[in-house]
């Protein structure tokens, strides 16, 4: 990697999302973030890349997603048929997250950084939240930083909803949960089986990696244009004056 590095962040919004590191036919889970597979897969996808393509400069990415409205998570069963045959095929048992919103960043080499901010604002394939389901509400691309992953996410405005702003009118500033790539040598972390190693459906293969929590703090639209007015003059002993 040159020394010359970028940050992309993307906005991830919609209805429905579903971000899954350990699911089974039967069962198919989410994690409650955004997964380095899955977004990955997302700019794999935006830049034509075929599912058997080498990912070894996508994976060196370090990643970064940063919870800015948590959302619910919800459940679902699906049913389906056997393409050929016709045959019943078993009850699914899915879960998604409904009114979800996070700030997903890559940073890396800067060639490919703005090669990728190109391919999401021009996409081959269309992105998607996890599931082909599951499509944005509106554009995903944030825009390109530079200096460091964790200032890009500081920089970026709050993406929640209006509605969801407004329930934290009261607050001047928001502290964000970030989970992050844990840096070698600063362990322990948590582990996740979700970095991809191969999208080929005859061998996906995924590996581990560490992560981290920490916050970042950054500023309520809402709150900051709130304004506070001293209270009206007032005394109610006047009424009782002869």
């Amino acid at each position: 990697m040159s020394e010359r590095t970028g940050v992309l962040t993307l906005r991830l919004a919609g209805p429905l999302q579903s971000w899954g590191a350990s699911s089974r036919f039967a069962r198919r889970t989410t994690e409650r973030a955004p997964t380095k597979s899955g977004v990955l897969g997302l700019l794999a996808a935006a830049q034509g890349r075929e599912r058997g393509a080498d990912l070894s400069d996508l994976a060196a990415l370090t990643f970064a997603v940063r919870l800015d409205q948590p959302g619910t998570r919800v459940r679902d069963y699906q049913t389906a048929h056997h393409g050929d045959t016709g045959k019943s095929m078993p009850v699914s048992e899915r879960f998604y997250l409904s009114d979800a919103v996070f700030v997903a960043a890559v940073e890396g080499d800067e060639s490919l950084i703005d090669a990728l901010y190109a391919a999401v604002r021009a996409p081959t394939f269309l992105p998607f939240l996890g599931r082909r389901s599951c499509p944005p509400s509106r554009p995903i691309d944030l825009g390109v930083h530079r200096g460091g992953l964790r200032r890009a996410l500081r920089a970026e405005p709050w993406q929640a909803a209006a509605w969801f702003q407004r329930r934290r009118a009261h607050e001047r500033r928001i502290e964000l949960e970030v989970i992050a790539d844990l840096a070698a040598g600063d362990g322990p972390g948590d582990a996740l089986r979700d970095q991809p190693l191969s999208f080929d459906p005859r061998h996906r293969r995924y590996g581990l990696r560490e992560v981290h929590s920490s916050a970042v703090t950054v500023a309520n639209p809402l709150g900051a244009a709130r304004r506070t007015s001293p209270p009206p003059k007032h005394d109610p002993m006047v009424l009782l004056e002869d």
